[in-house]
């Protein structure tokens, strides 16, 4: 039986506990062994951290110790998988460059707020997004720099309509990578639970999960 750690915590507004229970329930049903922390605190525990197989994050903002910080790039350097999305990850920890390293990206802006866009899947033929078309999205449309690094999976393009100067830049929406030898996921979708309402983009983070598990 694999097992999983989900850690959340930070800005309320991203409905860190109910987009946990949403996935950890997923796991669940996979006959993975889920276990649900609401304190960084988890990170700390180096024996029990490396024995798992995937931690789940969605902490948004939030302040992270060095220790903590370095509990979790060590797991998973150590080959424990890492996975997550929108703010939980990728506006996790802003003062924490080490950690912005290991996930491949760092959010910067959201032009328009609840905005309609376009998510493009860019690389049809890997397992994450296999099966999967364009689709439509009404939600935040994150403006994240990113790591050259990154396997990109989906993309969106901005229409310039905020600010003109980014008009036509394609930014990802999915991403994997390599932190040692842990696998590190990653979607922007998921400002709050109702994101994962529409089917694709619940399916790219259920399938990034399976993916990251070591």
């Amino acid at each position: 039986m694999k097992s999983v750690l989900f850690v959340w915590g930070g800005w309320e507004g991203h409905q860190p506990k109910q987009c946990v229970e949403r996935f950890a329930a997923f796991l669940a049903e996979k006959d993975y062994h889920v276990e649900i922390s609401n304190t960084l605190d988890s990170y700390l525990d180096a024996p029990a951290l490396k024995s798992l197989d995937l931690i789940v994050q969605c902490v948004t903002m939030a302040t992270v110790t060095p220790e903590q910080e370095q509990g979790l790039l060590d797991a998973v350097a150590s080959g424990v998988g890492f996975a997550g999305w929108h703010g939980g990850v990728a506006d996790a920890f802003r003062n924490s460059p080490n950690y912005q390293f290991m996930v491949g990206g760092q959010w910067v802006a959201h032009p328009g707020d609840i905005i309609d866009y376009t998510v493009t899947i860019s690389n049809p033929h890997d397992p994450i997004t296999a099966g999967l078309s364009d689709f439509a999205m009404h939600s935040e449309q994150y403006y994240l720099h990113i790591d050259p690094s990154n396997e990109v999976l989906a993309t969106t393009t901005f229409d310039g309509h905020i600010f003109p100067w980014i008009d036509g830049c394609v930014i990802p929406v999915v991403w994997k990578r390599r932190w040692g030898a842990g696998k590190v996921f990653f979607c922007s979708l998921g400002h709050t639970l109702e994101d994962f309402d529409v089917p694709q983009a619940q399916t790219l983070v259920q399938r990034g999960l399976l993916w990251a598990s070591r």
